[in-house]
């Protein structure tokens, strides 16, 4: 069964609401809802916020303590990752893997990595399928 959604808990939900509409924007993410608390002030910041590709929301911020995870986007293309790394870096995200074969992984992974405002270990992939299947056959 695929995944259906991820809550991620951090230490600024406004702070990781803006890092990650910028980081994510070149793979189709955009806003998709922000809850607050009932009878917050109207002014307050989020108390959870729902990101989106297309129309089903699968990435949650919510307020919590950041507990270390690792977390991976999927791209359609390398270029795609590329645009995923240069978006995140000027969101203010640190360098923790410039794009790139991983070939540890295998012969088709081209990732990302950078860490968020928290320290998340956030990534963005691509598997190339045709470097797999060769790969698979031995070549």
């Amino acid at each position: 069964m695929p995944l259906d959604h991820l809550s991620l808990p951090v230490s600024s939900v406004s702070a990781s609401r803006d890092f990650y509409l910028k980081a994510l924007a070149p793979l189709g993410y955009s806003l998709f809802r922000e809850i607050r608390t009932e009878g917050a002030d109207p002014s307050s910041a989020p108390t959870v916020v729902g990101l989106k590709v297309g129309y089903s929301p699968d990435f949650w911020l919510q307020p919590g303590t950041p507990n270390g995870a690792h977390v991976a986007f999927s791209a359609k293309s390398r270029e795609q990752v590329d645009q995923f790394y240069k978006a995140a870096i000027e969101a203010g995200a640190k360098d923790n893997g410039a794009p790139g074969i991983r070939a540890q992984y295998h012969k088709g992974y081209y990732g990302a990595f950078v860490l968020d405002p928290d320290g998340y270990n956030v990534e963005c992939v691509y598997h190339d399928m045709k470097a797999m299947f060769w790969a698979w056959l031995g070549y």
